[in-house]
């Protein structure tokens, strides 16, 4: 599993009657991030996550997701066998809403989290992932110049990834990502944030 570049996101803070937190979001398809800006003889390289791209791993009811903090599978938030994430993919983006228990609440982890929110420290959300088995996917990834009317990058686009996990981060790179936290006992406060996902370039 590796790391990409992350998105922007508006991230809010509501509540649930229920005694429950909401976070919602989304991670825009077609959206390009810088990997490698280049220079000393190296292009650049960028990346960009085709439409349904994560649906190799989102149609596939048994494939256990996890919403995690920093990419850490020791600090959960929810899952999708827990119940607690739910997820929708569409041509434009994979959408996503996590619901935070009380218990999850109570742990240090989401205690540090929601702080680091109300501070502004935490921004968005990152998708953790592998490119997909070329056995499986007809063509899970390619690599094409880009216009030169644009520059001279490669551009990386990936079509099928195996989606393991969403965390929430601190530092963006993709533009127009959305992501709220909701709890009924808080007025709305909206974030910018972020969206990283975890696969690297390979070359």
């Amino acid at each position: 599993m590796t790391i990409a570049p992350i998105f922007d996101a508006g991230l809010e803070l509501r509540a649930a009657g229920d005694g429950t937190r909401r976070l919602k979001g989304s991670f825009p398809y077609r959206k390009r991030a810088v990997l490698d800006a280049g220079g000393n003889g190296r292009r650049p390289k960028k990346e960009e996550f085709a439409p349904k791209a994560f649906s190799f791993a989102v149609d596939d009811p048994d494939r256990e997701i996890h919403l995690l903090i920093g990419h850490s599978f020791d600090r959960p938030l929810a899952s999708r066998k827990a119940g607690t994430l739910l997820l929708q993919d569409s041509e434009a983006a994979l959408g996503f809403e996590a619901i935070l228990t009380p218990d999850i609440q109570r742990t240090s982890w989401a205690q540090d989290f929601m702080a680091a929110f109300a501070a502004g420290l935490i921004s968005g959300i990152s998708p953790g992932f592998r490119v997909a088995p070329p056995e499986a996917v007809n063509k899970p990834e390619e690599t094409n110049e880009e216009d030169p009317a644009e520059g001279n990058a490669l551009i990386r686009t990936i079509f099928a990834a195996v989606l393991f996990e969403l965390s929430m981060v601190t530092r963006p790179a993709y533009g127009e990502t959305e992501a709220d936290l909701r709890s009924l006992q808080f007025d709305p406060v909206l974030r910018k944030g972020i969206i990283h996902p975890l696969s690297r370039w390979r070359a």
